[in-house]
């Protein structure tokens, strides 16, 4: 078994789920579980379409609505001829369960109705993937993966009950069974037949799930890039591919702020051993990217820049040390209002914290912290970290810059600053 995961970006156009179409073709391994996103946008679309009901905007959100149908369904003209009118009525079932709830009125919390809109786009977009694949002779059953992972009712951000999903997955795919199942990301269901959503890069994470109960071969994430970068193309033009990395380093690289992959998606992975390969959907001959459990001895500098950082500078009020208590209280701060520092020095009688500025909890931040400390910020700063740094990186991309903060172990170093 394999499992393979498109995201929105690959699926976007006829054009790229044809090409979707070519890489499946080519693949000579039938037990496969393919994971899709919602094509393109429409996530962002479906999003104003519930931000529009929970208004009382009824009228606006079935007007939003509407444009999300005649996408898929034009999308579907292009791509179907024998398999259009199945498809046309799947589609309508997807519509009609939205419609129903659009034209009632709001009467729970926004992330319960955000649930039950926004997972219509994944339903959609394999629906059109799948009858697309039977149309031109890949045959493949599609899944609705709601009645296969369960979860709890943390909308938005659900929780998988491994147990249950377990027990429904494997025996709707039977490890056995010789036959591409199509499904979909991001998305359970609760007890109560009521959908969720699985948080921040739920597709890749549902893929991981697969392919842990299923005790898939490997993994293949399919992106529009080449594979995991030492660095974001578009801030080092020098960036080259990482060939081959380990669970561990991805998890630190992702804790810095790396655009890669989510820890969540890589613990089901590493939990079983199974490798993760991240290749490029526009180009499939290209070697891609390697994520297993062998850790590579030599690894080139590793870059992430996260802008858009705040400096908290926290002074004792009356002098005293910065202790045990203080610190306690600043974390239950952290905690309450769901903050990660990105960075903390301590000294006798003051801290240090760099975090991501986030204009509301930053102030709510700086607002509780003033009953414990004099309170300062600096805003609009940037923090560079450097995994597996030298001295030479170091004073190369420290320079003309005004360093406020530095922090460095044997792997990684670490630089808040202000461009000059």
């Amino acid at each position: 078994m394999k499992v393979f995961k498109f995201g929105g970006a690959s699926v976007n156009s006829v054009e790229r789920i044809r090409n979707l179409g070519s890489i499946l073709r080519e693949v000579s391994e039938k037990r496969l579980v393919v994971i899709v996103s919602a094509m393109g946008k429409t996530t962002n679309a479906l999003e104003k379409v519930a931000e529009a009901f929970f208004d009382n905007r009824k009228e606006e959100a079935l007007s939003l609505f509407e444009g999300v149908k005649k996408q898929h369904i034009t999308t579907a003209k292009y791509l179907l001829v024998t398999q259009f009118n199945a498809c046309y009525q799947q589609l309508n079932d997807f519509f009609t369960e939205v419609e129903w709830l659009l034209h009632d009125n709001p009467v729970r919390e926004y992330d319960y109705y955000y649930d039950q809109i926004v997972c219509s786009g994944e339903l959609m977009s394999t629906a059109i993937i799948s009858h697309y694949l039977n149309e031109t002779g890949i045959e493949n059953k599609w899944m609705d993966v709601r009645d296969l992972i369960r979860t709890d009712d943390n909308f938005r951000d659900a929780a998988i009950d491994f147990t249950e999903s377990a027990d429904k997955i494997r025996q709707a795919i039977p490890s056995a069974t010789n036959a591409i199942v199509i499904t979909q990301g991001f998305i359970g269901c609760t007890d109560e037949n009521e959908s969720t959503t699985l948080g921040r890069e739920g597709s890749d994470y549902t893929a991981a799930v697969f392919a842990n109960i299923l005790d898939a071969e490997n993994v293949t994430i399919w992106k529009d890039v080449e594979g995991v970068m030492n660095a974001d193309p578009k801030q080092f033009s020098e960036a080259t591919l990482l060939d081959e990395l380990s669970f561990n380093e991805v998890i630190e690289m992702a804790y810095y702020g790396a655009q890669v992959i989510h820890p969540k998606t890589i613990k089901p992975l590493q939990n079983k051993g199974i490798p993760l390969l991240v290749k490029c959907f526009l180009d499939p001959s290209l070697p891609g990217t390697i994520i297993h459990q062998r850790q590579k001895t030599e690894i080139p500098p590793i870059f992430v820049i996260k802008d858009k950082q705040v400096l908290v500078h926290l002074h004792s009020q009356d002098f005293s040390f910065v202790g045990e208590k203080p610190m306690a209280q600043l974390y239950e701060i952290f905690a309450r209002l769901k903050m990660r520092p990105n960075l903390i020095q301590t000294g006798a009688i003051s801290v240090q914290i760099c975090m991501d500025d986030k204009p509301d909890k930053t102030d709510h931040f700086a607002a509780a912290a003033a009953e414990l400390f004099d309170v300062q910020i600096e805003r609009g700063l940037s923090l560079l970290t450097v995994r597996h740094y030298n001295e030479a990186v170091k004073t190369e991309l420290t320079a003309n810059r005004e360093i406020l903060l530095e922090q460095k172990t044997t792997n990684t170093l670490q630089v808040l600053y202000r461009k000059y």
